[in-house]
């Protein structure tokens, strides 16, 4: 199992897709404070020089991305790549965000179901494409890797 998982959350066997269990309701409010639950940092840390993971995103609230090992995982931390969290978020059902400092807004035609991440080590990049449209959704470019990294995701539900 996933060490780092949260209790409220369910890791499906293969350790590639997450369920939540129980809704919270206690989000941060504050955009540029990234609060790592409930979340799930994949298991297994990206060794290859090139990696690509997809996740069933589902609801209005979820983040999904790359964090560096280093990464503080209790309490909140600024989200932002000089943070080593390189990540997009959905808020309130169409609100899609890349997470820098100040947030950047997304413009998507179509709500994802399912998105797909790339890491190239080498080029410095991490990009996030919608997998059912095939069509690109944001990238980082010219980023540093200076210690491993993993897949992070989080999922939160608040009540209608």
């Amino acid at each position: 199992g996933c060490d780092s998982a949260h209790p409220n959350l369910i890791l499906s066997h293969d350790g590639k897709q997450v369920i939540l269990g129980v809704k919270r309701q206690n989000l941060p409010d504050n955009p540029e404070r990234f609060a790592l639950h409930p979340c799930v940092l994949g298991k297994d840390g990206i060794s290859s020089r090139r990696f690509y993971y997809e996740v069933q995103v589902r609801g209005k609230y979820w983040s999904l991305g790359v964090a560096r090992e280093s990464i503080n995982r209790k309490g909140k931390i600024t989200a932002s790549p000089e943070d080593g969290l390189w990540c997009l978020w959905l808020r309130n059902e169409n609100d899609y965000k890349a997470l820098y400092s100040p947030l950047i807004s997304l413009f998507l035609k179509q709500a994802p179901q399912k998105v797909g991440v790339f890491v190239d080590y080498e080029e410095g990049l991490i990009s996030f494409y919608d997998v059912d449209a095939k069509s690109h959704i944001y990238f980082f470019t010219g980023q540093t890797f200076t210690e491993k990294s993993y897949p992070l995701f989080s999922l939160g539900l608040h009540d209608e």
